[in-house]
C-alpha cells in the first residue's frame, strides 16, 4: 500500500487514490487516524483542521468526523479548553442538514456519555449541557431514521443512569408530553408514548404519578389512533408497577377495563399478555372482584388469538393469588422455591396475651364483619413444609377466599351449633393460641383438631343438593348468644331442610371421610385444641366441612385452568396449550396449597401422559418444585409414580428429571429414597451415545446425592457408576467424574469408614494405574492430585497406599501422563506441610522423582516439573489443557 500523503486536498478522494477503498470497516478509522497524524495543511492547527472537515461541503467528510467523535474527544481530553471547543463543534455538527450525518453523530453519543461519566470530575456538566439537548432535540427530527436513533440512544442513557433525574424531569419529560399531546402528529405520538412507558421504570414513583400518569391515562383512551392504545396496553403492567397499588386501582384499573373491551382484538390480546403484571399491582379485593371476571371474559373472547394469549397467562394470573410465606415457602432471589417456617406476625400485630384479640376491633366502624379463621400449618413432612395455612371461607359465598382476604369459616359456625353439639365443643383461650394461627382484630380463631387435616370429603366434588344456605340458616336460628359488640346478621326465614335430612346427608358421606388416608394421619394434638366427643365429633366436623371451602382462587379460573388439558382446546385455542398448562402448574399448586392438590391431581396425571414429549419435559423440569409444595406424603403417593415413568422416558424428558435429581430425592422419605439406588445406573445409558452432556449432568448430580445415602449404599451402588463414568469416551465427562471419585473418598473417610475407603483406593489402582490406555493412567495422576488437594484421605494412608503407585508413573512411555505427574508433584504434593517436613522419609523419593521429570526429554514435562506454583498463569493452564 502506498504511503499516506502528508496532506489531503479531499479526504474521500485521496484515500481512495491510495488504496483504502478495499479496507471495509477500517477505512473510516484509517482516514481519521491519517487526518489526526497529518502535520498540517497550510500550517493549520489540529482543531482548525477538525473544524474544516466537520463543515466541509463534502458530505462524506462530515460523516467521517461524526463517526469518529468518540476517538476525537478522547484525544483532546487532556486539555479542558480544547475539549470544550470540540464539544462546540459537535453541537454545530448536530445541526447538519444531511440526515446520515445526524444519525452517525447520534450513534456516537452513548460511548461518549460513558466516557464523560467515567471522567465526570474533569468534565462536570458536559453531558447535561451539550449532549442531552441534542438527544432531546432529535426526538422531533423530521427524519424518521434520526428519530429512531435518538429514541434508542435516550433509552440506553436512561437504562445506564447517565441522565440525571433533574434533566429527565425538566428536559426529557416536557418534550415527550408535547409530542404525546392530543393535537400532536400521530406518528410522533405513538413514538412518544413508547418512551413514556419505558421512562416510568427509571423515575421515582412520585414523578411518574405527577408528570406521566395523567398523560398515560389520556392516551389509553385515544380513539383516533389504535397504535397508541396498543402501546399503552402492551406496557400497562410496567406503569402499574411504577405507580404502585393505590394509583393503579384509582386511575389505571378503569382504563384497563376499557382496553380489555376494545374493539380491536390486538388490544385485548395485549391486555391478556400483561394481565399478571397488572394483577400483582392490585389488592386482593380488586384482583378477585374486578380482574377475575374480566379475565374470564378474555378467555371466552371470540378471537382465537385473544383466547390463546389469555390461556397462556391464566396460570401466571392464578399465581398472583398465592401467599407463599403463609404456606411456609418463599421464592429466593435466584428463583428457586425454598422452605422455611411461616413468618410470625404476618397478618396482624398479634402477640400472645395481647388484649383485644378474639373480639371486634375498636377501630371498625361496624362490627358486622364475618368471623375469620387462620388455619395452622399442616404437620411438617420430612424436609418439606406445610403449604396450606390459608384463610378459609364459607362455601355459601360463591367465590373462594384468598389467604390474605377477609373470609368466613365454618369453625365460627361451630360456635353456633345446637346445644348438644356445643356441649362437646371447647374453644381455646386466646392466650393459648399458636402464634401462626393468631387472629386479627375482629376475627375468631379455630385451631385445627387432629382429625382436621387434608381429606377428600373437604372437597367433595360429586354434585350434591345445594343446602349450604339452608344449613347456615338452620345453624343461625339455633345459635347461642353472640359476643358483645358484634352485630347479629339480619333475621333469616325458617329453614326448609329438616334436621333429619341433614343427618342423612352426613351419614351417607361418613364412609368417604373414613376412607381418606390423610384423615387418619397422626397429627400432634395439644391441650388448647378443641376436644370432640367420640359420639358426635365426626358429625359436627362434617357440618363444618360442608360449610367450609379452602379454595383461594375464584372457581371459574380453576375450571378454565383444568380444562386446558382438554383435547378440544388444542383445536380451538392453541396446539401448545397443554405445554402452557404444564409450565404454570407449580405456581397454581403453590397458590392452592397441598390441601387443594386434589383439584390438580387429575390434570397433572393427564399432562404427565401427554403424547407430546415437550409437555412431559416441562413437567419433568419442575417436579422437584411441586414436591416441595406437596410434602413427602403426597409426593410419595402422587408424584413418585410419575417420576418413575419419566425415568423411562425419552432423553429429552429424562434430562429434566436428572437436572434436579438431588432436589427431588432429598424431599423423599429415607426408605423411599433408597428404592432409587439401583435405578440411578439407568441414567448412564442414553438414547444417543453421543449425548455426553447427559452423563456429565449425572456426575454433577451424584456429587450432590452422596449426602443422601450412607457410606455402604454409596459403596454398593454409586461407586460403580462413578467408575464407569471415569472411563467415558468424552474427556469432559471423565474430568467431572474424577471429582465425583474424590467426593466418594471424602464420604467414606468423613464417616470413619476407612475399610470402604481402602477398598475403593485398591479399585482405583487396579482400574486406572494399571490401565492399558494412557488416559486411564493420566486419570490416576489427576485423582491423586485432587485427593491431596482436598485432603479427603489421611496423609499417612495416602503415602502408604497411593503414593508408590503415583511415583511409578515417572517411567510411563506417554508424555501426557508424565505431564500430569509433574503437575501433581510440583503444584500440589510438595506444597503440603506433611510432605515438606524434613524428617519425612517420603520427601526424598518425591524430590528425586521431580528431578527426573525436570530432565525429561519432553519440554512440557520438564516445564511443569520446574514451574513454581506461584508463577503459574492462565497460559500455563492452556498448555496443559492442550496436552490433555
Amino acid at each position: 500500500m502506498a504511503e499516506i500523503p502528508l496532506y489531503f486536498v479531499d479526504l474521500h478522494d485521496d484515500l481512495d487514490d491510495y488504496g483504502f477503498e478495499d479496507y471495509g470497516p477500517d477505512r473510516d478509522s484509517m482516514r481519521l487516524t491519517a487526518f489526526l497524524d497529518v502535520p498540517g495543511q497550510g500550517n493549520l492547527p489540529p482543531l482548525a483542521r477538525l473544524e474544516k472537515y466537520a463543515f466541509s461541503e463534502n458530505v462524506f467528510n462530515r460523516q467521517i468526523i461524526a463517526r469518529g467523535l468518540n476517538d476525537i474527544l478522547r484525544d483532546f481530553s487532556n486539555s479542558e479548553e480544547d475539549f470544550l471547543t470540540v464539544m462546540e463543534i459537535v453541537v454545530r455538527l448536530s445541526e447538519d442538514a444531511e440526515p446520515t450525518v445526524r444519525t452517525d453523530l447520534m450513534e456516537q453519543i452513548p460511548p461518549i456519555a460513558v466516557f464523560l461519566q467515567e471522567n465526570r470530575s474533569n468534565f462536570p456538566g458536559v453531558l447535561a449541557d451539550y449532549l442531552t439537548p441534542i438527544v432531546v432535540r432529535y426526538l422531533t427530527d423530521p427524519n424518521n431514521q434520526v428519530r429512531k436513533s435518538s429514541q434508542e440512544v435516550l433509552l440506553i442513557l436512561l437504562e445506564q443512569d447517565l441522565i440525571s433525574q433533574h434533566d429527565i424531569e425538566n428536559k426529557v419529560c416536557p418534550i415527550l408530553l408535547a409530542l404525546s399531546a392530543p393535537d400532536s402528529d400521530d406518528e410522533y405520538k405513538a413514538e412518544a408514548v413508547n418512551i413514556i412507558c419505558k421512562l416510568a421504570s427509571v423515575l421515582n414513583k412520585g414523578t411518574v404519578e405527577r408528570l406521566l400518569l395523567p398523560r398515560f391515562c389520556e392516551l389509553c383512551g385515544d380513539g383516533k389512533l389504535f397504535q397508541v392504545r396498543k402501546v399503552c396496553a402492551t406496557n400497562f403492567g410496567d406503569i402499574c408497577r411504577a405507580v404502585g397499588q393505590e394509583a393503579t386501582e384509582k386511575f389505571l384499573i378503569p382504563k384497563f377495563l376499557e382496553l380489555c373491551s376494545d374493539n380491536v382484538w390486538g388490544m385485548r390480546k395485549a391486555c391478556a399478555e400483561c394481565f399478571m403484571a397488572v394483577s400483582y399491582s392490585a389488592s386482593p379485593e380488586v384482583r378477585r372482584a374486578q380482574l377475575s371476571p374480566l379475565f374470564i371474559r378474555l378467555i371466552s373472547d371470540p378471537c382465537r388469538w385473544v383466547r390463546q394469549a389469555a390461556f397462556q397467562s391464566l396460570g401466571p394470573f392464578i399465581s398472583t393469588f398465592a401467599n407463599p410465606p403463609r404456606a411456609g415457602l418463599y421464592i429466593g432471589e435466584d428463583g428457586p422455591l425454598s422452605i422455611r417456617p411461616p413468618a410470625r406476625g404476618l397478618d396482624s400485630d398479634f402477640t400472645p396475651g395481647s388484649p383485644g384479640t378474639g373480639s371486634c376491633g375498636s377501630t371498625s366502624s361496624a362490627c358486622s364483619a364475618r368471623p375469620v379463621c387462620t388455619e395452622p400449618d399442616l404437620p411438617t413432612e420430612g424436609t418439606s413444609a406445610g403449604t396450606s395455612n390459608f384463610l378459609c371461607r364459607s362455601s355459601s359465598r360463591g367465590m373462594m377466599g384468598n389467604s390474605v382476604e377477609d373470609s368466613a369459616l365454618a369453625g365460627a359456625e361451630l360456635t353456633r351449633l345446637s346445644p348438644e353439639a356445643s356441649a362437646t365443643l371447647k374453644l381455646p383461650e386466646r392466650n393459648d393460641l399458636p402464634v401462626n394461627s393468631h387472629p386479627g382484630p375482629g376475627s375468631w380463631t379455630c385451631p385445627e383438631s387432629p382429625e382436621d387435616v387434608f381429606n377428600n370429603f373437604l372437597y367433595w366434588r360429586t354434585p350434591l343438593p345445594d343446602i349450604s344456605k339452608d344449613l347456615e340458616e338452620l345453624l343461625l336460628s339455633e345459635a347461642g348468644p353472640r359476643e358483645e359488640g358484634c352485630s347479629r346478621p339480619e333475621p333469616v326465614q325458617n329453614s326448609c331442610v329438616a334436621r333429619s335430612e341433614i343427618q342423612k346427608v352426613l351419614d351417607s358421606l361418613q364412609e368417604h371421610v373414613m376412607d381418606d388416608p390423610d384423615v387418619q394421619d397422626p397429627s400432634p394434638a395439644s391441650d388448647n385444641q378443641m376436644a370432640l366427643s367420640a359420639s358426635s365429633s365426626q358429625k359436627e366436623l362434617s357440618v363444618a366441612r360442608i360449610l367450609q371451602s379452602t379454595d383461594v382462587i375464584p372457581q371459574p379460573l380453576l375450571d378454565q385452568y383444568v380444562s386446558m388439558t382438554d383435547p378440544a382446546r388444542a383445536q380451538t385455542v392453541d396446539t401448545d396449550i397443554a405445554k402452557h398448562c404444564a409450565y404454570s402448574l407449580p405456581g397454581v399448586a403453590l397458590t392452592l396449597g397441598r390441601r387443594n392438590w386434589h383439584c390438580l391431581k387429575d390434570t397433572y396425571e393427564t399432562l404427565a401422559s401427554d403424547v407430546q414429549w415437550k409437555v412431559r419435559r416441562t413437567l419433568a423440569f419442575s417436579i422437584h418444585e411441586l414436591a416441595a409444595i406437596l410434602g413427602d406424603q403426597l409426593t410419595a403417593a402422587d408424584l413418585v409414580p410419575i417420576f418413575n415413568g419419566f425415568l423411562k422416558d425419552l432423553d429429552e424428558v429424562r434430562i429434566g428429571i436428572l437436572k434436579h435429581l438431588y432436589d427431588f430425592l432429598k424431599l423423599l422419605h429415607e426408605d423411599k429414597r433408597r428404592e432409587y439406588l439401583y435405578q440411578l445406573q439407568e441414567f448412564v445409558v442414553t438414547d444417543n451415545s453421543r449425548n455426553w452432556r447427559f452423563r456429565y449432568e449425572l456426575a454433577e448430580q451424584l456429587i450432590l446425592i452422596l449426602e443422601l445415602y450412607n457410606p455402604h449404599d454409596v459403596y454398593d451402588y454409586l461407586m460403580h457408576i462413578a467408575l464407569k463414568l471415569c472411563a467415558d469416551k468424552v474427556s469432559e465427562v471423565r474430568w467431572i467424574s474424577f471429582k465425583l471419585v474424590v467426593a466418594i473418598l471424602q464420604k467414606f473417610y468423613s464417616h470413619s469408614e476407612s475399610a470402604l475407603g481402602l477398598a475403593f483406593v485398591h479399585e482405583l489402582i487396579v482400574r486406572f494405574r494399571h490401565c492399558a490406555k494412557w488416559v486411564g493412567r493420566q486419570a490416576f495422576a489427576f485423582i491423586c492430585q485432587a485427593v491431596v488437594s482436598e485432603e479427603c484421605i489421611p496423609a499417612d494412608q495416602f503415602v502408604e497406599h497411593l503414593l508408590p503407585s503415583l511415583l511409578s508413573l515417572v517411567s510411563d512411555p506417554v508424555p501426557n501422563v508424565r505431564v500430569l505427574l509433574a503437575r501433581a508433584l510440583r503444584q500440589t504434593l510438595l506444597e503440603k506441610a506433611y510432605l515438606r517436613n524434613a524428617g519425612n522419609p517420603h520427601l526424598e523419593v518425591i524430590e528425586e522423582t521431580v528431578l527426573a521429570l525436570q530432565s525429561d526429554p519432553d519440554p512440557d514435562v520438564s516445564f511443569f516439573a520446574t514451574l513454581q506454583p506461584k508463577r503459574r498463569s492462565t497460559a500455563d493452564s492452556r498448555v496443559l489443557e492442550e496436552r490433555n
